[in-house]
Protein backbone atom coordinates (compact mmCIF):
# COMPACT_ATOMS: atom_id res chain seq x y z
CA UNK A 1 0.00 0.00 0.00
CA UNK A 2 0.97 3.61 -0.60
CA UNK A 3 1.06 4.60 3.04
CA UNK A 4 3.01 1.58 4.26
CA UNK A 5 5.66 2.39 1.66
CA UNK A 6 5.69 6.04 2.76
CA UNK A 7 6.14 5.04 6.42
CA UNK A 8 8.91 2.59 5.55
CA UNK A 9 10.64 5.18 3.39
CA UNK A 10 10.45 7.74 6.20
CA UNK A 11 11.92 5.23 8.64
CA UNK A 12 14.85 4.54 6.29
CA UNK A 13 15.34 8.25 5.63
CA UNK A 14 15.74 9.13 9.31
CA UNK A 15 17.88 6.04 9.87
CA UNK A 16 20.52 7.57 7.60
CA UNK A 17 21.08 10.46 10.04
CA UNK A 18 23.28 8.38 12.35
CA UNK A 19 25.41 11.23 13.71
CA UNK A 20 22.32 13.31 14.44
CA UNK A 21 20.76 10.35 16.23
CA UNK A 22 23.85 9.81 18.37
CA UNK A 23 23.99 13.53 19.17
CA UNK A 24 20.30 13.42 20.10
CA UNK A 25 20.83 10.45 22.43
CA UNK A 26 23.70 12.28 24.12
CA UNK A 27 21.65 15.47 24.51
CA UNK A 28 18.59 13.66 25.87
CA UNK A 29 20.76 11.74 28.33
CA UNK A 30 22.53 14.86 29.62
CA UNK A 31 19.26 16.73 30.08
CA UNK A 32 17.81 13.62 31.69
CA UNK A 33 20.49 13.76 34.39
CA UNK A 34 19.99 17.49 34.93
CA UNK A 35 16.21 17.17 35.30
CA UNK A 36 16.50 13.97 37.36
CA UNK A 37 18.71 15.62 39.98
CA UNK A 38 16.33 18.59 40.04
CA UNK A 39 13.42 16.23 40.67
CA UNK A 40 15.35 14.43 43.42
CA UNK A 41 15.85 17.75 45.24
CA UNK A 42 12.19 18.67 44.74
CA UNK A 43 10.83 15.32 45.88
CA UNK A 44 13.17 15.32 48.90
CA UNK A 45 11.41 18.49 50.00
CA UNK A 46 7.92 17.42 48.89
CA UNK A 47 7.61 13.61 49.04
CA UNK A 48 4.67 12.21 47.03
CA UNK A 49 4.22 15.50 45.19
CA UNK A 50 1.44 15.06 42.65
CA UNK A 51 0.81 11.56 43.95
CA UNK A 52 4.17 10.24 42.70
CA UNK A 53 6.89 8.75 44.84
CA UNK A 54 10.48 9.61 43.91
CA UNK A 55 10.99 6.48 41.79
CA UNK A 56 7.86 7.29 39.79
CA UNK A 57 8.93 10.91 39.35
CA UNK A 58 12.33 9.82 38.07
CA UNK A 59 10.71 7.35 35.68
CA UNK A 60 8.55 10.24 34.44
CA UNK A 61 11.70 12.25 33.72
CA UNK A 62 13.32 9.55 31.62
CA UNK A 63 10.07 8.74 29.83
CA UNK A 64 9.93 12.36 28.73
CA UNK A 65 13.49 12.21 27.42
CA UNK A 66 12.81 8.91 25.65
CA UNK A 67 9.70 10.29 23.92
CA UNK A 68 10.97 13.81 23.23
CA UNK A 69 11.92 13.18 19.60
CA UNK A 70 9.40 10.40 18.97
CA UNK A 71 6.36 12.52 19.81
CA UNK A 72 7.80 15.81 18.55
CA UNK A 73 7.36 17.44 21.95
CA UNK A 74 9.26 20.52 20.83
CA UNK A 75 7.42 20.80 17.52
CA UNK A 76 8.73 20.14 14.03
CA UNK A 77 8.98 16.38 13.76
CA UNK A 78 9.35 16.57 9.96
CA UNK A 79 6.29 18.75 9.34
CA UNK A 80 8.44 21.84 8.97
CA UNK A 81 9.07 20.39 5.48
CA UNK A 82 5.33 20.58 4.79
CA UNK A 83 5.33 24.21 5.94
CA UNK A 84 8.16 24.97 3.53
CA UNK A 85 6.39 23.22 0.64
CA UNK A 86 3.29 25.29 1.30
CA UNK A 87 5.35 28.49 1.42
CA UNK A 88 7.15 27.76 -1.86
CA UNK A 89 4.09 26.43 -3.67
CA UNK A 90 5.53 22.93 -4.07
CA UNK A 91 2.44 21.70 -2.22
CA UNK A 92 0.67 21.77 -5.59
CA UNK A 93 2.71 18.71 -6.59
CA UNK A 94 1.61 16.91 -3.42
CA UNK A 95 -2.04 17.64 -4.18
CA UNK A 96 -1.69 15.96 -7.57
CA UNK A 97 -0.50 12.70 -6.00
CA UNK A 98 -2.99 9.80 -6.02
CA UNK A 99 -2.88 9.79 -2.22
CA UNK A 100 -4.54 11.77 0.53
CA UNK A 101 -2.37 14.64 1.78
CA UNK A 102 -3.15 14.10 5.48
CA UNK A 103 -2.66 10.32 5.38
CA UNK A 104 0.57 10.73 3.40
CA UNK A 105 2.11 12.98 6.03
CA UNK A 106 0.69 10.86 8.85
CA UNK A 107 2.37 7.77 7.41
CA UNK A 108 5.64 9.68 7.06
CA UNK A 109 5.37 10.87 10.66
CA UNK A 110 4.71 7.36 11.96
CA UNK A 111 7.82 6.12 10.16
CA UNK A 112 9.86 8.94 11.66
CA UNK A 113 8.45 8.29 15.13
CA UNK A 114 9.22 4.58 14.87
CA UNK A 115 12.87 5.28 14.15
CA UNK A 116 13.10 7.92 16.88
CA UNK A 117 11.62 5.73 19.61
CA UNK A 118 14.23 3.08 18.79
CA UNK A 119 17.14 5.38 18.02
CA UNK A 120 16.62 8.09 20.64
CA UNK A 121 14.25 6.43 23.09
CA UNK A 122 15.73 3.14 24.24
CA UNK A 123 19.25 4.34 25.07
CA UNK A 124 18.34 7.29 27.36
CA UNK A 125 15.78 5.15 29.19
CA UNK A 126 18.36 2.39 29.67
CA UNK A 127 20.93 4.85 31.03
CA UNK A 128 18.35 6.34 33.36
CA UNK A 129 17.38 2.89 34.65
CA UNK A 130 21.03 2.08 35.36
CA UNK A 131 21.73 5.37 37.12
CA UNK A 132 18.52 5.85 39.13
CA UNK A 133 15.88 3.71 40.84
CA UNK A 134 13.03 4.00 38.34
CA UNK A 135 9.50 2.72 38.90
CA UNK A 136 9.26 0.62 35.75
CA UNK A 137 6.67 -2.14 35.24
CA UNK A 138 7.65 -5.77 35.50
CA UNK A 139 4.83 -7.23 33.40
CA UNK A 140 4.43 -7.36 29.62
CA UNK A 141 0.80 -6.17 29.73
CA UNK A 142 1.72 -2.79 31.20
CA UNK A 143 4.52 -2.36 28.66
CA UNK A 144 2.05 -3.21 25.89
CA UNK A 145 -0.45 -0.63 27.19
CA UNK A 146 2.38 1.89 27.37
CA UNK A 147 3.36 1.31 23.73
CA UNK A 148 -0.29 1.66 22.68
CA UNK A 149 -0.49 4.89 24.65
CA UNK A 150 2.70 6.14 22.97
CA UNK A 151 1.20 5.40 19.55
CA UNK A 152 -1.93 7.36 20.44
CA UNK A 153 0.27 10.17 21.77
CA UNK A 154 2.14 10.30 18.46
CA UNK A 155 -1.18 10.52 16.62
CA UNK A 156 -2.34 13.44 18.78
CA UNK A 157 1.02 15.16 18.38
CA UNK A 158 0.83 14.74 14.61
CA UNK A 159 -2.64 16.25 14.42
CA UNK A 160 -1.53 19.31 16.38
CA UNK A 161 1.61 19.79 14.29
CA UNK A 162 -0.33 19.19 11.07
CA UNK A 163 -2.80 21.94 11.95
CA UNK A 164 0.11 24.30 12.62
CA UNK A 165 1.66 23.40 9.26
CA UNK A 166 -1.64 23.97 7.43
CA UNK A 167 -1.82 27.46 8.91
CA UNK A 168 0.97 28.35 6.49
CA UNK A 169 -1.67 28.45 3.75
CA UNK A 170 -2.90 31.69 5.36
CA UNK A 171 0.30 33.00 6.99
CA UNK A 172 3.30 34.33 5.13
CA UNK A 173 5.58 32.60 7.63
CA UNK A 174 4.39 29.91 10.05
CA UNK A 175 7.60 29.89 12.11
CA UNK A 176 6.17 32.00 14.92
CA UNK A 177 3.06 29.85 15.26
CA UNK A 178 5.19 26.70 15.25
CA UNK A 179 7.35 28.15 18.03
CA UNK A 180 4.29 29.02 20.14
CA UNK A 181 2.85 25.55 19.54
CA UNK A 182 6.12 23.91 20.59
CA UNK A 183 6.26 25.92 23.82
CA UNK A 184 2.62 25.08 24.59
CA UNK A 185 3.34 21.40 24.04
CA UNK A 186 6.38 21.48 26.32
CA UNK A 187 4.41 23.11 29.13
CA UNK A 188 1.03 21.39 28.84
CA UNK A 189 2.31 17.90 27.99
CA UNK A 190 4.04 17.46 31.34
CA UNK A 191 7.55 17.78 29.95
CA UNK A 192 8.46 20.63 32.30
CA UNK A 193 6.59 19.19 35.30
CA UNK A 194 3.95 16.45 35.53
CA UNK A 195 0.52 18.01 35.11
CA UNK A 196 -0.61 16.41 38.37
CA UNK A 197 1.78 18.78 40.15
CA UNK A 198 0.05 21.88 38.74
CA UNK A 199 -2.09 23.61 41.38
CA UNK A 200 -5.89 23.75 41.48
CA UNK A 201 -7.87 24.59 38.38
CA UNK A 202 -4.73 24.98 36.25
CA UNK A 203 -3.85 21.32 36.78
CA UNK A 204 -7.41 20.16 36.15
CA UNK A 205 -7.70 22.12 32.91
CA UNK A 206 -4.20 21.15 31.72
CA UNK A 207 -5.04 17.46 32.05
CA UNK A 208 -8.04 17.93 29.74
CA UNK A 209 -6.07 19.60 26.93
CA UNK A 210 -4.82 17.54 23.96
CA UNK A 211 -1.16 18.04 24.88
CA UNK A 212 -1.73 15.89 27.98
CA UNK A 213 -2.31 12.96 25.63
CA UNK A 214 1.20 13.31 24.19
CA UNK A 215 3.30 12.65 27.31
CA UNK A 216 1.35 12.83 30.58
CA UNK A 217 -0.90 9.85 29.85
CA UNK A 218 1.82 7.53 28.44
CA UNK A 219 4.14 8.37 31.35
CA UNK A 220 1.37 7.74 33.88
CA UNK A 221 0.70 4.36 32.28
CA UNK A 222 4.37 3.41 32.49
CA UNK A 223 4.93 4.46 36.11
CA UNK A 224 1.75 2.78 37.32
CA UNK A 225 -0.20 5.95 38.07
CA UNK A 226 -2.94 4.67 35.74
CA UNK A 227 -4.36 1.19 36.03
CA UNK A 228 -7.73 -0.50 35.63
CA UNK A 229 -10.48 1.99 34.84
CA UNK A 230 -8.10 4.96 34.94
CA UNK A 231 -5.93 3.27 32.31
CA UNK A 232 -8.91 2.69 30.04
CA UNK A 233 -10.10 6.27 30.50
CA UNK A 234 -6.63 7.53 29.63
CA UNK A 235 -6.52 5.54 26.38
CA UNK A 236 -10.05 6.67 25.46
CA UNK A 237 -9.03 10.27 26.22
CA UNK A 238 -6.09 9.96 23.82
CA UNK A 239 -8.12 8.25 21.11
CA UNK A 240 -10.87 10.85 21.43
CA UNK A 241 -8.49 13.74 20.90
CA UNK A 242 -6.78 11.92 18.01
CA UNK A 243 -10.08 11.37 16.18
CA UNK A 244 -11.36 14.90 16.87
CA UNK A 245 -8.16 16.59 15.73
CA UNK A 246 -7.81 14.35 12.66
CA UNK A 247 -11.34 15.39 11.69
CA UNK A 248 -10.49 19.06 12.29
CA UNK A 249 -7.39 18.60 10.16
CA UNK A 250 -9.57 17.28 7.33
CA UNK A 251 -11.77 20.37 7.51
CA UNK A 252 -8.82 22.76 7.54
CA UNK A 253 -7.16 20.82 4.72
CA UNK A 254 -10.35 21.08 2.66
CA UNK A 255 -10.51 24.82 3.23
CA UNK A 256 -6.82 25.18 2.39
CA UNK A 257 -7.24 23.19 -0.82
CA UNK A 258 -10.06 25.47 -1.93
CA UNK A 259 -7.79 28.44 -1.21
CA UNK A 260 -5.11 26.95 -3.49
CA UNK A 261 -7.68 26.47 -6.25
CA UNK A 262 -9.05 30.01 -5.83
CA UNK A 263 -5.57 31.44 -6.14
CA UNK A 264 -4.81 29.34 -9.21
CA UNK A 265 -2.37 26.96 -7.42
Amino acid sequence: MWYVAVAAGSFRRYATYRIATVAGVFTNTVFGFIVAFTYIALWDERPHLGGYDQAQALAFVWTGQALLACTGLMGGGGLEELQERIRTGDIAVDLYRPADLQLWWLAADLGRAGLQVIGRGVAPMAVGALAFPLALPGDALTWGCFLLSVLLGVLVSFTLRYLVALASFWLLDGTGLALISGLACMFFSGMVLPLRVFPGALGEVAQLLPWAAVLQVPADVLVGARSGGALLRGLVFQAGWAVALLALGRLVQSAATRKVVVHGG
